[in-house]
């Protein structure tokens, strides 16, 4: 019997063949994992008629851990994003991105050493909308002081866990006084608790100005659901890309592991995607499991390989499939254990 059991969503576009590679190399350093594959998404829609079933709800119940390859997510029309609807019915009110410069991966910036933490189930993500009069619609921005204390408490946790010093809480609460003032109110009651990290806040359009001036200036980033969404995204540049960051949601009792990026279409099936964000979820993933000495294995095969500079994807300036690189990085972690 596998020592895990652990629910996989292959995704669409290129999730097959990134979250692919990542069994690969999940297997290559030895972990014994039981795959219970689902379907989310499109190819969901398809079998089931919704993006996600209840088979594949169940099974992250029984399982607790999921990973996951990119979903597609309608723009202006379609059904609701799967991505969404996931964190919401399995309460993952957490969404952790780590934000690290990897050696050998062209950037402005080298030491990029972030992790950003953002609320995942109310703002304006909770997807009330109406139309009010032809022409006229509205959005309606839902924030709870229960939800609020409960992101910032984990985050001072993990803080305090990681050996991190500083949290800073991002709001527009200068503007949205009620809403994004509920949010930094509560920030601030939880700061008391943990007098030895240190606790400030930025505005969030101030804050964007200062990551892309220094980014080195700041720690961990706590925010709600859209700015969250967006900032995330901004600090992914920062170090060569979506490619290059992994992302989980978490919540008290289950945890879904992610490719942070998207679906790419233009290359699906074509063996060109890069699938170094889905491995480093991957690590969240295995860590989370208590697998930190696998983890540690494929950390270090990854940077070492794009260090090294010879064996990368097309996305890295490189000439490698998606197999032929998955290949090398299993090499170097084959002999790391030799």
């Amino acid at each position: 019997m596998a020592k895990h059991t652990v629910t996989l969503i292959p995704g669409d576009g290129i999730g097959p063949e990134v979250t692919d590679s990542a069994v690969r190399v999940i297997e290559a350093a030895g972990v014994d994992i039981s795959w219970d594959r689902q379907l989310g998404g499109v190819a969901a829609i398809e079998k089931y008629g919704e993006s996600v079933p209840d088979s594949l709800l169940e099974s992250i119940k029984k399982n607790k851990v999921a990973h996951k390859g990119p979903l597609t997510t309608m723009v202006g029309k379609g059904f609701r994003s799967a991505n969404v609807a996931l964190r919401q019915k399995l309460d993952l009110y957490v969404n952790l991105r780590p934000v690290k410069s990897i050696g050998g991966v062209p950037t402005r910036f080298d030491k990029v050493d972030l992790v950003i933490v953002r609320e995942n189930t109310e703002d304006l993500y909770t997807g009330i909308e109406s139309t009010i009069s032809p022409g006229v619609v509205n959005a309606t921005k839902v924030v709870t002081e229960k939800a609020s204390l409960r992101i910032a408490r984990w985050a001072f946790e993990y803080a305090r866990k990681n050996g991190r010093k500083k949290i800073t809480l991002v709001h527009k609460a200068n503007i949205m006084k009620i809403t994004d003032g509920l949010f930094l109110r509560s920030f601030e009651e939880v700061a008391k608790d943990y007098p030895d990290i240190k606790a400030e806040d930025r505005i969030v359009d101030a804050l964007c100005m200062r990551l892309v001036m220094d980014p080195t200036q700041f720690d961990m980033l706590l925010l709600g659901n859209l700015f969250g969404d967006i900032v995330s995204d901004l600090a992914a540049g920062l170090v060569g890309g979506l490619g290059m960051v992994p992302g989980a949601n978490i919540g008290d009792g289950y945890a879904v592991f992610e490719a942070v990026h998207g679906t790419a279409p233009d290359i699906a099936g074509k063996g060109l995607a890069n699938p170094t964000a889905v491995l480093f979820s991957s690590l969240l993933m295995l860590r989370h499991l208590g697998e930190d000495e696998a983890a540690d294995r494929i950390w270090k095969a990854v940077v070492l390989t794009l260090a090294i500079g010879k064996h990368r994807t097309h996305d890295l300036g490189g000439t490698l499939s998606t197999q032929q690189y998955t290949d090398e990085l299993i090499k170097e972690i084959k002999s790391r254990s030799n």
